[in-house]
């Protein structure tokens, strides 16, 4: 259940004409309208903004094909890849079973050589002994000692005690098998991450910093998209939403309830929290982890070890060493996902989030560790071609 009631419902209507869509049409800030009705409260009015949150934009925003359609889509794009992964499952699983086959036959092929030539030494050898034996009731004195010598002579046979046949020749077949299948699911995932992350990008705000949240030691570029730590304390007013013991800053912007995604350059820091934070948290107080319970939906970096701060901390097992994050947040669905913007790459979501204040982007750059942490974070503008 939402705050706006049961979307089971809803969810199918628009808002301004109450009646079930027709050519469904999404705002930059993710409410749903008739594309005739929205463009036409558009036309009448002077302000131009969402009729759900009331979101205003400066310039009228591209329309977007709703998400009904989204979900078709979405469906298409999952079972492609559900399906490439169960061909590539199959394939390497008759790969493999031919494989082991093979191996199997050649093992088969040896024993079958190994018996055969077995057999011919036992029938050499019975031969033999049947000839001692005829020759041990001859009363021909002569013809026994031309013929003992021969047959007393052991024949040219092979020591059987050090010969075996091995069945374990597919040592390593079944797990060269298996990495084939995760690379294979490695590279339809990152073709999932893409094409999500493409979709999210259309959510792009436009992020400022909020100088009046600052902690003193921070330095804010002239427009309000770096930050950067000082090392000593800047004479600025303190009011209540300034941090004075974490060198924190928020984003100018507000949003309560919509999805907005936004871009933060990391390149060159050792250290930094990046993340979102609810109205409410505590400007003034210490020791305040950054967790979820206190108003935190944050990732970070330290000492080379990356951590989403849920509890006492996820560990982050990335590939690669991201040099741009990107932050989404849907306020209905109660999430916030951080990206590898390069990489093109999911790094972490906290899901099942209750949000009931306003969000603010939040940013810490931390101290500069004598200089090797002194790049500032950079608020990035989000390139929709990539």
């Amino acid at each position: 259940m939402s705050r706006y009631g049961d979307t089971s419902s809803k969810q199918f209507l628009c808002s301004i004409c109450l009646d079930v869509f027709t050519e469904p049409v999404s705002t930059s800030c993710g409410h749903n309208f008739c594309k005739a009705c929205i463009t036409k409260y558009w036309d009448t009015s002077d302000l131009c903004q969402c009729p759900m949150c009331k979101n205003t934009f400066d310039t009228r925003p591209d329309l977007f094909i709703n998400t009904k359609r989204e979900s078709e889509r979405e469906i298409s794009d999952s079972v492609q890849v559900f399906t490439a992964l169960v061909c590539s499952i199959e394939r390497s699983q008759a790969e493999l079973i031919e494989v082991i086959g093979e191996k199997q036959r050649a093992v088969e092929r040896q024993a079958e050589g190994l018996i055969k030539e077995l057999e011919q030494e036992v029938t050499e050898l019975k031969r033999r002994s049947t000839e001692l034996e005829q020759l041990s009731h001859t009363e021909d004195h002569l013809h026994l000692p031309q013929s003992f010598p021969s047959l007393c002579t052991p024949p040219d046979t092979r020591d059987w005690s050090e010969i075996s046949v091995h069945g374990d020749l597919c040592v390593g077949t079944v797990r060269r098998a298996a990495s084939q299948v995760e690379e294979t699911i490695m590279s339809e995932v990152k073709k999932l991450c893409d094409a999500e992350l493409k979709r999210i990008q259309r959510y792009a705000v436009d992020v400022t910093l909020d100088p009046d949240t600052a902690h003193p030691c921070l330095i804010l570029s002239e427009g309000g998209k770096q930050v950067k730590y000082g090392d000593t304390k800047q004479n600025v007013p303190n009011n209540p939403k300034r941090f004075n013991n974490y060198c924190d800053v928020l984003g100018k912007e507000i949003f309560s309830s919509w999805r907005f995604y936004y871009e933060v350059t990391v390149k060159g820091k050792t250290k930094w929290d990046l993340g979102v934070a609810r109205e409410s948290i505590s400007r003034k107080k210490k020791n305040i982890p950054l967790t979820p319970n206190n108003g935190y939906w944050t990732v970070r970096l330290r000492n080379g070890e990356y951590k989403a701060l849920a509890g006492l901390g996820v560990p982050l097992s990335l590939r690669e060493k991201p040099h741009k994050l990107g932050v989404f947040v849907d306020y209905e669905e109660g999430q916030v996902s951080f990206y590898d913007v390069e990489a093109r790459s999911h790094i972490y979501s906290f899901t099942g989030c209750t949000f009931t204040e306003k969000l603010y982007p939040y940013f810490c750059p931390c101290s500069n560790d004598g200089g090797e942490n002194s790049a500032p974070l950079i608020i990035s503008p989000v390139n929709h071609t990539a």
